[in-house]
């Protein structure tokens, strides 16, 4: 890979910011891209696209998470290959392996089709999701947790695994064409979860299982609107279906050793005090 900068768009989110800061450590110029990120870079602007991809030669992408996500995908990444990108990695998720429906997929064939080389990286529900995801946050900070995921399990992987991960698709050659599965190297259920915060907090935190139902209602009590509190429970919902309750090999096959495990990321978090009340 050549040494123009890299853009990164999403550059202030979850992943974003840790693949700016890993892209950093390793010698690279990445380009932090969002509505108020180093580059200006708002998804149903697309007067914002061209500017945001000048003088690049690989990209990090971040899908706009709507109904029109591979509409825009698509255009996007036409955009970014004409203004000379040569490289894309996209984060998509694993749970698409398990959803049956192939329009999902429509996002990673708008990457795909571009002309570019193109990496795809499927990873598992974030352990920073816990401590950076309000609907999760909030409910650990008022001691318990409701949730419609049942028992279901999920190998939950560290976001700096994505991070890291996705420099070395963006930096090293030899990924191209690749669609690589992350997860963390344990397998969980959300309730695994907040027992381990609790003791790591010393803190009285319960986990309560509900119904996908009595989920949103539960989340537009706390003032979610209706629409996100039944996207998110459904999507949470899916968890309890168990299909995800296996490990994959993406980030040992991409960074050469084990993922970091749960208690890393809350040795790592508990001193941010995100959870102290």
């Amino acid at each position: 890979m050549n040494d123009s900068p890299i853009l990164v768009i999403g550059g202030t989110g979850k992943t974003g910011r840790r693949v700016v800061e890993q892209l950093s450590e390793r010698g690279a110029r990445p380009l932090s891209a969002s509505r108020s990120g180093e580059r200006r870079f708002d998804w149903q602007d697309k007067n914002t696209w061209g500017p945001a991809v000048a003088g690049t030669g690989a990209a990090y992408l971040v899908d706009s998470q709507d109904e029109n996500a591979a509409e825009l995908m698509a255009e996007f990444v036409d955009v970014a290959v004409q203004a000379g990108v040569r490289r894309l990695v996209l984060l998509s998720a694993r749970a698409w392996e398990q959803a049956g429906d192939d329009a999902v997929f429509a996002v990673e064939r708008a990457v795909r089709d571009s002309g570019a080389g193109w990496t795809v990286l499927r990873p598992t529900w974030f352990a920073q999701n816990f401590s950076e995801e309000p609907f999760l946050r909030d409910a650990i900070l008022s001691g318990e947790v409701r949730l419609p995921t049942a028992e279901g399990p999920e190998p939950f992987i560290d976001a700096e695994d994505i991070a890291a991960a996705a420099a070395v698709a963006l930096l090293e050659d030899g990924h191209d064409g690749t669609t690589y599965a992350l997860s963390g190297p344990r397998v969980m259920t959300f309730g695994d979860c907040v027992r381990e915060i609790a003791g790591a907090t010393g803190r009285d935190i319960s986990y309560v299982p509900v119904s996908g139902a009595e989920y949103a209602d539960h989340l537009v009590g706390r003032g979610y609107d209706r629409a996100y509190a039944e996207f998110a429970a459904d999507l949470l919902g899916d968890v309890a279906k168990g299909g995800g309750g296996y490990l994959s090999d993406g980030v040992r096959r991409l960074l050469g050793r084990e993922p970091r495990d749960f208690t890393a990321y809350l040795k790592d978090t508990l001193p941010s005090g995100v959870w102290t009340v």
